[in-house]
Protein backbone atom coordinates (compact mmCIF):
# COMPACT_ATOMS: atom_id res chain seq x y z
CA UNK A 1 0.00 0.00 0.00
CA UNK A 2 1.54 3.53 -1.06
CA UNK A 3 1.34 6.68 1.04
CA UNK A 4 -0.13 9.31 -0.08
CA UNK A 5 1.38 12.41 -2.29
CA UNK A 6 1.68 14.70 0.98
CA UNK A 7 3.17 12.48 3.01
CA UNK A 8 6.02 11.49 0.20
CA UNK A 9 6.13 14.81 -2.22
CA UNK A 10 7.73 18.45 -0.83
CA UNK A 11 5.48 21.06 -2.05
CA UNK A 12 7.17 22.21 -4.73
CA UNK A 13 6.98 18.60 -6.23
CA UNK A 14 3.10 18.30 -6.17
CA UNK A 15 1.24 18.28 -9.51
CA UNK A 16 -1.34 21.27 -9.63
CA UNK A 17 -4.16 19.03 -8.98
CA UNK A 18 -2.28 17.26 -5.86
CA UNK A 19 -1.57 21.16 -5.14
CA UNK A 20 -5.43 22.69 -5.10
CA UNK A 21 -6.02 19.46 -3.66
CA UNK A 22 -4.49 20.63 -0.39
CA UNK A 23 -6.90 23.36 0.45
CA UNK A 24 -9.15 22.31 3.35
CA UNK A 25 -11.83 25.24 2.28
CA UNK A 26 -11.05 26.72 5.79
CA UNK A 27 -11.25 30.06 4.12
CA UNK A 28 -9.51 31.40 6.88
CA UNK A 29 -6.65 32.38 4.65
CA UNK A 30 -9.35 34.79 2.83
CA UNK A 31 -9.90 37.37 5.32
CA UNK A 32 -8.19 40.18 6.13
CA UNK A 33 -5.35 40.48 9.31
CA UNK A 34 -4.12 43.01 11.43
CA UNK A 35 -0.19 43.49 12.39
CA UNK A 36 1.25 46.40 14.52
CA UNK A 37 3.81 47.79 12.88
CA UNK A 38 5.65 48.40 16.03
CA UNK A 39 4.88 45.15 17.52
CA UNK A 40 4.77 42.77 14.81
CA UNK A 41 1.29 41.43 16.66
CA UNK A 42 -1.19 39.77 14.28
CA UNK A 43 -4.30 39.41 14.64
CA UNK A 44 -7.59 37.73 12.70
CA UNK A 45 -10.58 39.46 11.54
CA UNK A 46 -13.79 38.60 10.59
CA UNK A 47 -13.73 40.99 7.72
CA UNK A 48 -13.45 38.89 4.63
CA UNK A 49 -11.92 39.35 1.21
CA UNK A 50 -14.09 40.99 -1.66
CA UNK A 51 -13.79 37.79 -3.61
CA UNK A 52 -15.15 35.41 -0.79
CA UNK A 53 -17.76 33.31 -0.45
CA UNK A 54 -18.83 32.94 2.95
CA UNK A 55 -21.40 30.32 2.54
CA UNK A 56 -19.34 28.34 0.09
CA UNK A 57 -15.22 29.30 1.76
CA UNK A 58 -14.14 29.72 -1.71
CA UNK A 59 -12.84 32.78 -3.66
CA UNK A 60 -15.52 33.68 -6.50
CA UNK A 61 -13.13 34.40 -8.94
CA UNK A 62 -10.36 32.29 -8.44
CA UNK A 63 -8.66 32.23 -11.36
CA UNK A 64 -8.88 36.31 -11.56
CA UNK A 65 -7.92 36.72 -8.06
CA UNK A 66 -5.00 39.01 -8.04
CA UNK A 67 -5.80 40.92 -10.36
CA UNK A 68 -9.39 42.03 -8.93
CA UNK A 69 -7.68 42.20 -5.73
CA UNK A 70 -3.97 43.39 -6.15
CA UNK A 71 -2.97 42.46 -2.69
CA UNK A 72 -4.10 39.18 -2.75
CA UNK A 73 -1.13 36.35 -2.19
CA UNK A 74 -0.81 33.82 -4.03
CA UNK A 75 0.11 30.55 -2.11
CA UNK A 76 3.58 28.93 -3.62
CA UNK A 77 5.96 26.48 -2.16
CA UNK A 78 8.48 29.26 -2.08
CA UNK A 79 6.38 31.62 -0.42
CA UNK A 80 4.61 29.55 2.54
CA UNK A 81 7.32 29.47 5.17
CA UNK A 82 8.00 33.15 4.39
CA UNK A 83 3.89 34.11 5.58
CA UNK A 84 3.50 33.53 9.28
CA UNK A 85 0.05 34.72 9.03
CA UNK A 86 -0.71 30.81 7.05
CA UNK A 87 -3.55 29.75 9.77
CA UNK A 88 -1.57 26.80 11.64
CA UNK A 89 -4.16 24.60 10.51
CA UNK A 90 -3.44 24.91 6.51
CA UNK A 91 -2.45 21.97 4.98
CA UNK A 92 0.18 24.51 2.33
CA UNK A 93 1.88 25.29 6.45
CA UNK A 94 1.78 21.76 8.10
CA UNK A 95 3.43 19.99 4.59
CA UNK A 96 6.14 23.12 4.73
CA UNK A 97 6.74 22.22 8.20
CA UNK A 98 7.27 19.02 7.66
CA UNK A 99 4.09 18.00 9.58
CA UNK A 100 1.09 15.35 8.56
CA UNK A 101 -2.63 16.60 7.90
CA UNK A 102 -5.55 16.87 10.70
CA UNK A 103 -7.88 14.49 10.76
CA UNK A 104 -10.37 16.46 9.71
CA UNK A 105 -8.88 17.11 6.49
CA UNK A 106 -11.20 16.63 3.45
CA UNK A 107 -7.95 13.98 1.88
CA UNK A 108 -7.99 11.99 5.23
CA UNK A 109 -11.59 11.48 5.46
CA UNK A 110 -12.73 11.69 1.42
CA UNK A 111 -15.46 14.10 2.24
CA UNK A 112 -15.11 17.70 0.71
CA UNK A 113 -17.01 18.88 3.53
CA UNK A 114 -15.26 17.49 6.57
CA UNK A 115 -13.53 21.22 7.52
CA UNK A 116 -16.89 22.00 7.97
CA UNK A 117 -18.34 19.42 9.96
CA UNK A 118 -14.92 19.57 12.18
CA UNK A 119 -15.88 23.44 13.03
CA UNK A 120 -12.34 24.40 11.79
CA UNK A 121 -13.89 27.00 8.73
CA UNK A 122 -15.34 30.04 8.82
CA UNK A 123 -18.54 29.29 6.98
CA UNK A 124 -21.08 31.66 7.46
CA UNK A 125 -19.17 33.54 10.32
CA UNK A 126 -17.54 36.21 8.55
CA UNK A 127 -18.14 39.53 7.53
CA UNK A 128 -18.96 40.02 3.55
CA UNK A 129 -18.88 43.14 1.56
CA UNK A 130 -17.26 45.70 4.75
CA UNK A 131 -16.85 49.40 3.32
CA UNK A 132 -12.90 48.86 4.63
CA UNK A 133 -12.42 53.19 5.14
CA UNK A 134 -15.89 52.91 7.43
CA UNK A 135 -14.95 49.63 9.61
CA UNK A 136 -14.08 49.56 13.30
CA UNK A 137 -11.11 46.98 13.34
CA UNK A 138 -11.45 46.45 17.14
CA UNK A 139 -15.21 44.90 16.58
CA UNK A 140 -13.57 42.33 14.45
CA UNK A 141 -11.08 40.82 15.77
CA UNK A 142 -11.69 37.36 16.41
CA UNK A 143 -9.50 34.15 17.34
CA UNK A 144 -10.64 30.90 14.95
CA UNK A 145 -10.80 27.24 16.12
CA UNK A 146 -7.04 25.57 15.55
CA UNK A 147 -5.30 29.13 15.70
CA UNK A 148 -4.20 29.81 19.40
CA UNK A 149 -0.92 29.50 20.49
Amino acid sequence: MSLPFWKVKTLSEMSREEWESLCDGCGKCCLIKLEDEDTGLRLDTDVACELFDGSTCRCGNYEQRKRIVPDCVILTARTIPQLPWIPKTCAYRLISEGKDLFDWHPLVTGDPNSTHEAGMSVKNMVVEGADLDDIDWNEHIVEWPGEAD
